[in-house]
């Protein structure tokens, strides 16, 4: 899961934009959607789509290689350091057409050596027939959603899978690949903190070499937010975060962002791109990204639903909608991202991002000082305890 949630200024809006120049360009990844999944679970804001259908597979395969040809000049010569299939559920295509969406990745852009490949599984939708074919087809990285190893709190939540298969999921992922990620949530309906931390104790003892875990919450347009199940009161789900982040690194695992636990030299490359407000090409239905130009910021979206997607992407429209990113929102984009990182970020990185010099959020950056909220210091701001507890009213501070 990526909960990275820009700010969008509207297509064809009259933004102040930025025109100071980016001396280099930032980092670039690549992120590839697959919307598809089994069944649609009741907390998902995410562009996903149930499966009441076959998947077009082939169709699909080729509008996303059409999407990248058509992309390619606005990156040319810039290598891609990472790429991530997300969802819906990746794991529902094969490993066949896993291995052509890559192969064209290699022929049209100058992907990095060794670059970091990771696909999103789903325990109810895999094997080791498929497991072994994405590894062939070159995923190196494996991020598996189990969300619960408690078939009570799976139920709740809509998974498709139960304990047993996301336990066997997790080994078989442990045992093909290298690099595995699990997706745990915490906050869930009636859970109690023995319980979660039960399910981060499983986590644990599986010794995975990165752990997400997130707060469930009740996002808009969602069955929960218009249901809104018995959650935990906020004292119980303080403390679950507290005693679920004494356990992880008490085990060796760096708490680096909100969300993320890694071991030593295992931290997410791709994620941590988005966090360092790095560039990313988005293609797929509903795909976003975020391209740097030497006078401009842009963001650019794809059509979210399939069909739709493909029609546009056979016409040589895949991009529906491309903006600037105002300057009035690059701070607080930047902001948004980077002080998800429990360590901080040097003052230069903000420069180096935006093109614009760390005075344009000085009174931000000071009321958030007077609240307690970060440090800041001449090499290096970063969010307190305080400020990482409350996160999203630190945020607010850089978008009044």
């Amino acid at each position: 899961m990526i909960p990275i949630i820009p700010i969008h200024t509207p297509a064809g809006s009259a933004a102040t934009t930025t025109r100071s120049g980016l001396g280099t360009p930032p980092p670039l990844a690549l992120y590839i959607h697959i919307p598809w999944c089994v069944r649609k679970c009741p907390y998902c804001d995410f562009n996903s789509h149930e499966a009441r259908q076959e998947i077009p597979e082939q169709a699909y395969v080729d509008a996303l290689i059409a999407d990248l040809e058509q992309s390619v000049p606005k990156i040319w010569g810039r290598k891609i350091r990472s790429v991530f299939f997300g969802g819906g559920t990746p794991s529902l295509f094969s490993p066949e057409a896993i291995d052509r969406i890559l192969s064209q990745v290699r022929m049209l852009t100058p992907l990095e050596y060794e670059a970091e490949i990771t696909l999103e599984a789903n325990p109810g939708t895999v094997d080791a027939a498929h497991f072994r074919g994405y590894r062939d087809a070159g995923i190196n990285r494996l991020s598996l959603g189990i969300q619960s190893f408690d078939n009570r709190y799976l139920a709740a939540l809509g998974r498709i899978h139960d304990e047993k298969q996301a336990m066997t999921a997790a080994e078989l992922a442990l045992a093909t690949f290298d690099r595995v990620n699990l997706d745990l949530m915490y906050a869930l309906p009636d859970q109690s903190l023995r319980d979660a931390l039960a399910d981060a104790k499983r986590a644990v003892a599986l010794a995975p070499s990165h752990l997400s875990f997130y707060h469930l919450t009740l996002e808009p347009n969602t069955p929960f937010h218009r249901t809104p199940p018995s959650l935990p009161d906020d004292d119980t789900s303080a403390a679950m975060q507290a005693e679920i982040e004494n356990l992880l690194t008490g085990h060796g695992y760096q708490h680096y962002e909100t969300s993320a636990f890694a071991q030593q030299g295992k931290r997410a490359r791709h994620n941590l791109n988005y966090w360092t407000f790095g560039d990313y090409l988005g293609i797929g239905a509903g795909a976003h990204s975020k391209l740097s130009y030497h006078d401009r910021i842009t963001r650019e979206s794809r059509h979210k639903h399939p069909n739709r997607y493909l029609e546009n992407a056979v016409r040589g429209e895949a991009a529906d909608q491309v903006w600037e990113i105002g300057h009035e929102e690059l701070g607080f984009e930047f902001m948004m991202n980077a002080l998800r990182l429990t360590e901080g970020f040097d003052p230069e990185l903000f420069l180096l991002r935006t093109g614009m010099p760390l005075s344009t959020v000085e009174p931000a950056l000071r009321a958030a000082k007077e609240k307690g909220l970060i440090e800041v210091g001449n090499n290096l701001i970063k969010p307190t305890l305080l400020g990482q507890r409350f996160l999203n009213e630190l945020l607010q501070i850089f978008l009044d």
